[in-house]
């Protein structure tokens, strides 16, 4: 297939991960001329094309939030500088970081196209503010403009575009699903697995969580079912990551005397497959004001290695939609915490409700492969709204 030669395309993100990789690599299989402004590439599993040009920018800074809010100001006067210098001309591709990036296309000439998969100024929510606080109906105004503005809009599930509908009509929206890190199930046995045997969970039913702790995660609902199943000698909850709730978290477990929940940091890119295959189930927890629409890309790395998923999140949430749908969930509001203890329970004592739902989120998983990069692409040549 001929590449377009009379078009180039620049993808945007502040803190490039595999997504980003795969929407540059999707659009080089299409576009002659294909560049990517970033801070920083984690390359997971999928290497970026050669044939890709990549402008480098300030990092990402995860904390504290005064130096995180000064990098993404920073970030957003160097993605303008170099749209309207190196890259005038060229087709904008905005993925997720600065989140005020997208807002750019208000003021700048180019074709200008972004995902949606963490809505603002909604998630400002989860700190408090009202609707009625000026910064919110700021962006809430500045988002009806540049969202009706953009030459594609895309979103990753029914439940964010209802979200995104508040600023413009559903007609403009483009839903298209994410996908996952790992393509196959290459899950090891627990025998042969190097994470098993360094944390001694051969024997035990291992409950994980693992990703970012801040202050959208409470994760203190995972020390809170710690306790609730501390008497449980078989069970045993992980905590993985880092964020700025985890000293006070660690202090948590310190003072509740809990032998059976653990704290480890993010593992190794190389590890990182071994401590996932550890878990007997995953954990994904989202603030129930803004959890409707979200769907953490941890959600189908669980998928694609076979392990069932409890979810901690809204009834009005995506997760909650794709458990009720897809069998390989169960979903809890914070309330039913005491139910999702029965649910773990069950699931550790009962090794064929686990085989059935691990089969189903491997079946699952396969909605979510790397070809719906592809699809985004796709969507993105299309005659839609031109």
């Amino acid at each position: 297939m001929e590449k377009i030669k009379d078009r180039r395309i620049v993808v945007v993100n502040q803190a490039s991960n595999y997504l980003t990789v795969g929407f540059c690599n999707a659009f080089a299989a299409k576009f002659a001329a294909v560049s990517l402004v970033t801070g920083s590439v984690h390359i997971q599993g999928e290497e970026l094309n050669p044939t890709v040009d990549v402008t480098y920018i300030n990092k990402w800074v995860e904390r504290p939030a005064s130096k995180k809010f000064l990098s993404y100001i920073k970030a957003c006067f160097k993605i303008y500088w170099l749209l309207i210098t190196k890259y005038r001309g060229y087709e904008v591709f905005f993925v997720s970081i600065p989140p005020m990036g997208y807002l750019l296309n208000l003021i700048l000439p180019h074709r200008f196209s972004m995902v949606i998969w963490d809505v603002f100024p909604d998630a400002f929510k989860v700190v408090g503010m009202k609707n009625t606080h000026i910064l919110y109906r700021t962006w809430a105004y500045l988002n009806k403009k540049s969202f009706k503005k953009a030459y594609r809009l895309f979103t990753i599930s029914d439940k964010m575009a209802d979200l995104v509908e508040v600023y413009v009509p559903r007609t403009k929206i483009i839903i298209q699903p994410i996908w996952s890190i790992f393509q196959e199930n290459d899950s090891v046995s627990k025998d042969k697995n190097p994470f098993v045997a360094e944390h001694k969970l051969k024997d035990k039913f291992v409950v994980q969580y693992s990703g970012n702790i801040g202050f959208s995660h409470k994760v203190e609902l995972v020390v809170q079912l710690a306790e609730m199943l501390r008497d449980n000698e078989k069970i045993v909850f992980q905590i993985i990551g880092r964020g700025p709730r985890v000293p006070a978290l660690q202090k948590m477990v310190q003072e509740k005397n809990l032998p059976n929940c653990v704290f480890l940091p993010f593992q190794t890119d190389e590890m990182f497959p071994y401590s996932l295959a550890a878990a007997d189930l995953g954990i994904v927890i989202l603030d129930e004001i803004t959890s409707k629409g979200s769907v953490p890309s941890k959600s189908y790395n669980l998928m694609s290695y076979g392990i069932p998923s409890l979810y901690i999140a809204g009834k009005d949430s995506e997760l909650n939609s794709y458990a009720l749908k897809y069998n390989f969930a169960k979903c809890f509001t914070e309330k039913e915490i005491n139910d999702a203890k029965e649910f773990i329970i069950a699931l550790s004592d009962d090794k064929q409700i686990w085989n059935l739902m691990s089969a189903d989120a491997v079946k699952t998983a396969k909605l979510f492969k790397r070809n719906n990069a592809d699809k985004f692409v796709d969507f993105y040549l299309s005659k839609r709204n031109d």
